[in-house]
Order: C-alpha cells, then sequence, then structure tokens
C-alpha cells in the first residue's frame, strides 16, 4: 500500500492543532479527518475504522484516556494504531495511555515532523503502508534467538515476529546498540523521544516492563541496574 491509502482520525478539540495536524498529513500524502468531540469520534470508529487515530487526551466531552481503553478492549478496534497527544508534564497520562494499550505519544508543543514520522512508522508496523526501501540489511542479533531488524523495523524472538510499540523498539535498538553499556533512563528518554521530552523513570519503567513482557525468555537480555538504568547483556552479540 501507499501513504495515499492511509486514513488518519484526528481527535482533537482545539481547532488550530487539528488543522495543523491535517496539513501536515495531507502534505505526507495520507486522508487525514478531523473530529473535535470524543463521542462524535466513537461513533465514527464504529462505522469507519480508519488506519491510525491521533488522540489528544484532553477532550471536552469524552475522556482520552476513556476512548484508548475502550477501542483497546473491543476486538472490532483492538488492532487501530492510536498516537496520543498529551500536554507537557502530564506524565501520568502518558504512563496510563501505554498501560491501555496506545502505540505512540507526542507532547504539546510537538514538532508535526516529529508527529507524521511517529504516524508512518506505526502505519508501517500495521501493515498499512510498504516499508521504505532498504538501505541494507542491518541487524542486531543475539546468539540467534533475537533479531533486530533495523531497516524493516523488526524484531523476531525465536524465529517468530514480535509486535512492539515504537518506544519499545527504540529502547530495545538502543540499549542493544551498545551492548554492556549502562544508560540511565534520561538518556533513554532523550534518545527515543529527544532532548526536548521531559519524563520520568516510572515512564521509562513501565516501557522497560511491557518490553520484557513481550520477549518472553530473552527479557533477561535487558539489565536493571541499581540506581543508575539499564543495560543490554554483552554476551552472545553479534552485529549484522
Amino acid at each position: 500500500m501507499s501513504n495515499a491509502k492511509a486514513q488518519v482520525l484526528i481527535i482533537e478539540d482545539e481547532p488550530e492543532i487539528a488543522e495543523l495536524i491535517e496539513f501536515h498529513a495531507e502534505r505526507a500524502g495520507m486522508r487525514p479527518r478531523k473530529v473535535h468531540s470524543g463521542r462524535l469520534a466513537m461513533d465514527l470508529i464504529r462505522r469507519e475504522k480508519p488506519d491510525v487515530i491521533v488522540l489528544d487526551l484532553m477532550l471536552p466531552d469524552l475522556d482520552g484516556l476513556e476512548i484508548c481503553r475502550k477501542l483497546k478492549q473491543s476486538d472490532d478496534t483492538r488492532s487501530i494504531p492510536i498516537v496520543m497527544v498529551t500536554a507537557k508534564g502530564e506524565e501520568s497520562d502518558v504512563v496510563a495511555g501505554i498501560e491501555l494499550g496506545a502505540d505512540d505519544y507526542v507532547t504539546k508543543p510537538f514538532s508535526p515532523r516529529v508527529l507524521m514520522a511517529r504516524l508512518r512508522n506505526v502505519l508501517r508496523r500495521a501493515g498499512v503502508i510498504e516499508d521504505a526501501p532498504a538501505s541494507g540489511e542491518r541487524m542486531i542479533m543475539v546468539d540467534g534467538r533475537l533479531i533486530i531488524d533495523i531497516d524493516r523495523h523488526e524484531v523476531l524472538c525465536e524465529g517468530k515476529k514480535t509486535d512492539l510499540t515504537l518506544t519499545e523498539f527504540g529502547i530495545l535498538h538502543y540499549l542493544a546498540s551498545r551492548p554492556g553499556f549502562v544508560r540511565t533512563r534520561d538518556q533513554i528518554i532523550s534518545a527515543v523521544h529527544g532532548k526536548s521530552t521531559v519524563l520520568s523513570s516510572r515512564t521509562v519503567d513501565v516501557h522497560i516492563t511491557a518490553l520484557r513482557r513481550k520477549i518472553g525468555e530473552l527479557s533477561e537480555c535487558v539489565e536493571t541496574v541499581r540506581g543508575v538504568g539499564y543495560r543490554f547483556a554483552d554476551s552472545g552479540m553479534d552485529d549484522a
């Protein structure tokens, strides 16, 4: 598929922000549609399932987290990627959204370029748009059991594809790129979301917990260094 077939539903009650996202989504070749109400959005989603949702958590009629919860609990809408838009400093909302199953997030004020990149990534993972042409098959392998394919943005555990969120993939890639090196939580946040993003250790810990759960027995590769942060085990590493 191409970007032109990607339908983006923008749930945002601030007209200027909604129009900004709509403008850049159109420029990126997507088909945006915006609604200002959570309840209207839920009715629309039931009738026409979008390919991805940009969800503001601060809505006047229906809490964005409640929308996220309803969508991720329903078999009909669970697979629709959700990118949350949160107010700067509302870290508790970010953590709650991650735990409910949101795929990624940006904090206001955000860069439209960053948001479009995140939308493309979640659409690519969902199979709505094609992978960008590979710049070379770059991989990180752990004893042949864990394969991080950077170009395809995929992770294979014991030969099976593992569905990671954009943030989880970023953390795994960041840690695995320098095995044995300890990374602080601040370094992880900066590497994955940019230096301007300010979040606390709890957010990183939630991502790490989810990441470990998804890679199963290989979770022992992601080691906790008490009082400092995390590192990737330096045994059995092989770069391709």
